[in-house]
């Protein structure tokens, strides 16, 4: 099958984006992205609630940022970064058209460690980790961003070949991502399978002596498998046990 013709024969700027921008912006934001994507159901399986505050890192120009700022209401808040300066004035112009105020576009600098100011809820990182320099060192300092309890949900291509995304070498298993999650001190808390070419792993800093349960759509809740099987009375309590489905 081809590559996303944004990708295929491109050439790519520092960032890894394609150069050309705006047919890039144009393929972000197409509406063939919705079949596929699924922004609605993705926002749905990531549990937020009215007053959370979220991050969505490599957020572009808003296709899922707006709708997570929908998600946690007026008293919540969504704080949306990226390293491409022109996605983020994309982001600030397209929030500003929609009315949305509870969005912050934050141009993100690598050096300065690209992390939230605001303590998250939840991190949501969508086509995104394969632009990380350092994966597991980043998933690690990004951890250090969430509110006890908190999440990281990582959604991603599959690494093999597909009608959309960019090409097989520039994406990252879902073994590759949950082996640098593990070297990040993350566990696999739930998995999502609605989408067609893409993984969605919910992962949490593990806990000492707590064992997380593994949901995924479609089974019963297994012991995760980064961790060593325990009594049921040692399974952790609250949102991370609960299943968004």
């Amino acid at each position: 099958m081809p590559h996303d013709d944004a990708h295929a024969h491109a050439h790519f700027d520092r960032h890894r984006n394609p150069e050309d921008f705006e047919r890039y912006l144009a393929k972000l934001e197409g509406p063939d992205r919705e079949a596929w994507q699924k922004p609605d159901l993705l926002i749905a399986a990531l549990g937020l609630r009215p007053g959370d505050v979220a991050c969505d890192v490599g957020a572009g120009p808003g296709y899922l940022a707006l709708r997570m700022a929908r998600a946690v209401g007026t008293r919540g808040a969504v704080q949306a970064m990226d390293v491409e300066p022109r996605m983020v004035e994309a982001l600030r112009r397209r929030a500003r058209e929609a009315g949305v105020k509870n969005v912050r576009a934050i141009l993100a600098r690598p050096g300065r460690g690209a992390l939230p100011p605001r303590r998250c809820n939840l991190i949501l990182i969508v086509n995104t980790y394969h632009h990380f320099p350092d994966g597991a060192a980043y998933l690690r300092r990004l951890a250090s961003r969430l509110v006890p309890g908190g999440r990281i949900v990582n959604v991603d291509f599959h690494r093999r070949e597909l009608p959309v995304g960019p090409p097989p070498e520039h994406k990252v298993s879902r073994a590759e991502f949950l082996a640098a999650a593990r070297a990040a001190g993350l566990e696999l808390i739930r998995e999502r399978r609605f989408l067609p070419y893409q993984y969605f792993l919910e992962l949490a800093p593990v806990s000492s002596g707590t064992q997380r349960r593994v949901a995924v759509k479609g089974k019963r809740s297994a012991p995760s498998p980064t961790r060593p099987r325990a009594r049921r009375a040692q399974a952790a309590p609250g949102r991370a046990a609960r299943s968004t489905r």
